[in-house]
């Protein structure tokens, strides 16, 4: 049986998402980047295979990481053939990768990276992005989590056993 809005939206959130649905406008098609270039984050690497010729290869994705196109995707891919690896060696070492059982390892976080990015267009006329090149610019500290635990330790409370027992004033 076909479920309804009502079966599976409970609390009231069938007047949220209906409120929501009507007061939306629909997004525009994502459309390729403008040719040039975009500071980006390297968010992760992954080894793959070339749909047409299985051609191993290793993609990395970058995010846009700021002007308005801040959040938007692309995509850098290199070859694991004889003929390419000077330039896939070349362009992985830039991220700290100097092995093959690296590229089968997490990226690290906060690679800041330039992309050198061109528009292209296959013969059906579809344009897309291509990135030409990037060289990193900056590693980026992780953000400190508010919720791991502390390198020192935190002073007894003021008026507590502790620190009363430490020489502390109640």
């Amino acid at each position: 049986m076909r479920k309804s809005l009502t079966d599976i939206l409970k609390n009231g959130r069938s007047d949220r998402l209906r409120s929501a649905w009507e007061s939306t406008d629909a997004a525009d098609e994502f459309q390729p980047l403008p040719s040039g270039e975009y500071l980006a984050m390297a968010e992760s690497g992954e080894l793959f295979t070339s749909r047409q010729n299985q051609t191993p290869g290793y993609r990395l994705t970058f995010r846009v990481a700021e002007g308005p196109r801040a959040g938007r995707k692309l995509w850098f891919e290199s070859w694991l053939t004889d003929a390419a690896m000077p330039m896939t060696t070349r362009d992985v070492a830039k991220l700290g990768i100097c092995s093959l059982e690296q590229l089968e390892q997490p990226l690290p976080q906060g690679i800041r990276c330039r992309l050198h990015v061109a528009l292209r267009r296959n013969d059906d006329g579809t344009e897309f992005n291509h990135v030409r090149r990037f060289e990193v610019v900056g590693i980026d500290p992780p953000e400190a989590d508010a919720f791991a635990p502390s390198d020192t330790p935190k002073p007894p409370e003021p008026g507590s056993a502790a620190a009363t027992s430490e020489g502390g004033v109640e």
